[in-house]
């Protein structure tokens, strides 16, 4: 049993999953830093500190919502902007092409089967 458990945990995907959610979290806290401490201190220089936590719509209470929808559209931007955008040129300055890897021949193969399978049949 305990086998079968290590085999499970120590299985590529799952070590992956593992990193990929803490990297996540911690990168969570910068941007979720970058928005606090930088960007709402601005728009509130602006067009004053947002906050729509009072607005009702008759009996339903919408200001919370609009709260969090502002706030994950400007981590969102801040998120393309500040990461997204520069990552992408930085990686077109070094070369990154979007062609496809060529085909080993498996795959060569397997495609000329799949060509043979749909041509017509005379």
């Amino acid at each position: 049993m305990l086998d079968g458990f290590r085999k499970f945990v120590l299985r590529g995907n799952v070590v992956d999953l593992a990193v990929g959610v803490i990297i996540g979290a911690a990168f969570s806290a910068i941007v979720k830093s970058m928005v606090e401490d930088v960007v709402t201190p601005l728009i509130g220089m602006a067009g004053g500190a947002p906050d729509f936590s009072s607005l009702k719509l008759g009996p339903v209470k919408v200001g919370n919502f609009v709260n969090a929808l502002a706030n994950f559209l400007i981590q969102a931007g801040v998120l393309y902007f500040v990461v997204v955008v520069p990552i992408n040129k930085l990686l077109d300055r070094m070369g990154r092409t979007s062609e496809a890897p060529p085909l080993t021949a498996d795959q060569k193969l397997l495609t000329e089967i799949r060509d043979l399978l749909k041509a017509p049949k005379n």
